[in-house]
């Protein structure tokens, strides 16, 4: 399916079918409280000793979009988030450490966990998006079959991929807290939980899903 998907998109970058128009995905948007999330440092991820997860539920209606992932791409790139894919959650732990990740859940639905073995495990389904802060750890426990999700990265940062290795610990402390915050939420702009949120040193927040 990716392979399928990617070819989807080229197409519709190349033709604009299928592709809703800004204003048309920010109208898509819905107000929605932001889920925030700590978690600490398990010695093998590392997670963001200051930046939180952050799970919008339901941020985005996509009831009658010829192709949800088209939708969650143009409202990503209309708000500075860009260098997008299609695809799934890899089946491992992993993380970015020089760089922040948005999750847009086009279709079905899945069970991921951040923050390491000693995170938490949060269901997704479509039109949830999750916004992850460098360094925050992230695998898939289990999936429906029409899983899709979209990811994009804002332009500061440098994207990389980090799997729960003590080798890859020293320098991955070095990069999280250099990564910078993105000016704007991937859903909400300027308005949004990670523009206020993330501009600023925050206290430890736990919340519910």
């Amino acid at each position: 399916m990716p392979i399928l998907e990617e070819a989807k998109r080229i197409i519709e970058r190349a033709t604009g079918l299928g592709q809703p128009s800004p204003r048309a995905a920010r109208a898509a948007v819905r107000a929605r409280k932001a889920h925030t999330f700590h978690f600490d440092d398990d010695g093998l991820i590392p997670n963001n000793p200051r930046l939180p997860l952050v799970v919008y539920r339901g941020a985005v209606n996509l009831s009658g979009a010829s192709d949800p992932a088209a939708m969650f791409e143009v409202l990503f790139e209309s708000n500075g988030w860009g260098e997008g894919w299609r695809g799934g959650v890899y089946d491992y732990d992993h993380y970015h450490s020089a760089v922040h990740e948005v999750l847009g859940i086009a279709r079905g639905r899945a069970e991921v966990r951040f923050g390491g073995e000693s995170g938490k495990a949060v269901e997704v389904k479509a039109g949830d998006v999750v916004v992850i802060p460098a360094g925050t750890g992230h695998k898939r426990l289990a999936a429906s079959d029409d899983l899709l999700v979209v990811g994009s990265y804002p332009p500061s940062g440098r994207f990389n991929l980090r799997k729960a290795r003590k080798s890859e610990r020293e320098e991955s402390l070095r990069e999280i807290p250099r990564t910078p915050a993105p000016r704007n939420d991937p859903v909400y702009g300027r308005r949004g939980a990670v523009a206020r949120l993330w501009a600023r040193p925050a206290a430890k927040r736990r919340g519910r899903i």
